[in-house]
């Protein structure tokens, strides 16, 4: 403990205070391998919350072609280069055939800002509707997103609707039918409070599975029909693919499973595997007026180093069936933890897609009251059992649980037995007082 003091004392030193950092006890993790990470004192952890290296810490397929590509060529993107061509006509392949070109990026939260801009370009309008818990990125334009309050509004241009869900519905006592008519009622609402502001309808910009919102079960036909109203707007619609992509679903991406079409899509974190990449991916025309407008360019983008790591996360899900892998052992462990609902009174709901599974927290399952302190110290129980999990969600109370591509069965088994065990004590220790 002296040594992660005093590391930690350096850390603050050198980074700033508040940088942030998980758990009461940091972890000093100095190697990873595949869906396992090691502290410095030799102990493994399953790691459960890294969506960065998808398909498996220090991966060697990736580890090669980043050496052989490093070794090789890297440079910035105005020269000719088939590695980087062959990795966009891949990737814009997947989708379909309203995504034709790619500009790439290093972070989540740049491709986010060149899609918002692309949108704004392509339609003459300024208006931007979000949902109002929702993280896209940390830019100046980006974060305002993130600073929508309840009301619904941060910026003259900006309009945040409450985001869909099941579970604490807009009003109580609607059928799903009726609960889906009344969140597009607020978009609705919120297009028209943006046309009489002179503003208009640029975008409506959503992660395809409201992962930060906290994973909610949406209510059926929304996201289609809300594509649909912001297209008869005149708006286009941005899918935030950076945590819902690459397979995380069991599908390719987060928007096959909630059933709606793109007219925009943002890819981040997983495509390169640790190595920064991101895709804001779209027509041919609206990739060209974007390019037209801003001569756009990112120096460490479009690199051969980016492309030989991005196809080589590509074959690695393919070659290991690893779609396949998210798809069954994700629904095998949702399961059995909403098995685990009743059990005790503080776990409200479970809900997943694939290999993201967000346990939620409550006071009681009566109120549903949002309990975010239990959150935190489940997941500090689970830590201390060998899991790394955190807690998020738009209150902040939900265990969320998102591994890497490549965690098994076996780990899930393993990690069912810790939750267990954290929930029983942590019961036990309210009991006592």
């Amino acid at each position: 403990m002296a040594d992660i003091t005093a590391l930690r004392a350096r850390r603050d030193r050198a980074l700033g205070s508040g940088a942030s950092i998980f758990y009461r006890e940091p972890l000093h993790i100095v190697r990873g391998d595949g869906a396992y990470l090691y502290d410095a004192d030799g102990r493994r952890y399953v790691d459960m919350y890294n969506n960065v290296p998808c398909v498996g810490h220090a991966n060697p397929r990736v580890v090669e072609a980043m050496a052989r590509a490093q070794s090789t060529l890297n440079t910035h993107s105005r020269y000719l280069h088939e590695g980087i061509v062959e990795f966009a006509e891949r990737l814009t392949a997947m989708h379909g055939e309203q995504i034709e070109s790619v500009v790439f990026s290093c972070s989540g939260t740049e491709a986010i800002e060149v899609a918002l801009r692309m949108a704004r370009f392509a339609t003459g309008a300024r208006g931007i509707i979000c949902t109002n818990a929702t993280y896209h990125g940390n830019s100046d334009l980006v974060s305002r997103l993130s600073r929508t309050d309840r009301a619904g509004q941060v910026a003259d241009d900006i309009r945040a609707i409450p985001f869909p869900e099941m579970y604490r519905p807009l009003q109580e006592g609607l059928s799903e039918v009726e609960l889906t008519d009344a969140y597009l009622a607020k978009l609705r609402e919120a297009i028209e409070d943006l046309r009489a502001s002179g503003m208009g309808v640029a975008t409506f910009i959503v992660c395809s599975i409201l992962a930060n919102e906290g994973l909610p079960d949406i209510p059926a036909g929304f996201m289609p029909r809300a594509a649909e109203m912001v297209r008869a707007a005149g708006g286009l619609v941005i899918a935030d693919e950076v945590q819902a992509g690459y397979c995380r679903t069991g599908k390719w991406w987060g928007y096959e499973v909630t059933g709606f079409t793109p007219d925009i899509v943002v890819t981040g974190k997983p495509m390169g595997n640790g190595v920064p990449v991101s895709a804001t991916a779209a027509s041919k025309a609206l990739v060209d007026g974007f390019r037209v407008r801003t001569r756009h360019f990112n120096t460490f983008a479009q690199s051969p180093l980016q492309a030989a790591v991005g196809m080589a996360v590509l074959d690695e899900i393919e070659d290991r069936g690893l779609r396949q892998n998210a798809a069954s052992v994700g629904a095998w462990l949702t399961a059995a933890m909403r098995e685990r609902i009743g059990r005790w009174p503080s776990l409200g709901d479970v809900r997943g897609r694939g290999l993201f599974v967000g346990a939620e927290m409550v006071k009681d399952t009566v109120s549903r009251a949002p309990d975010a302190v239990r959150a935190a110290d489940i997941c500090e129980r689970i830590k201390d059992k060998g899991f790394l999990t955190a807690a998020a969600g738009a209150f902040n109370n939900s265990v969320k649980i998102r591994p890497p591509l490549v965690f098994s069965q076996a780990d899930a088994e393993g990690f069912l037995v810790a939750f267990d065990q954290a929930m029983d004590e942590a019961h036990a220790a309210s009991a006592d007082g």
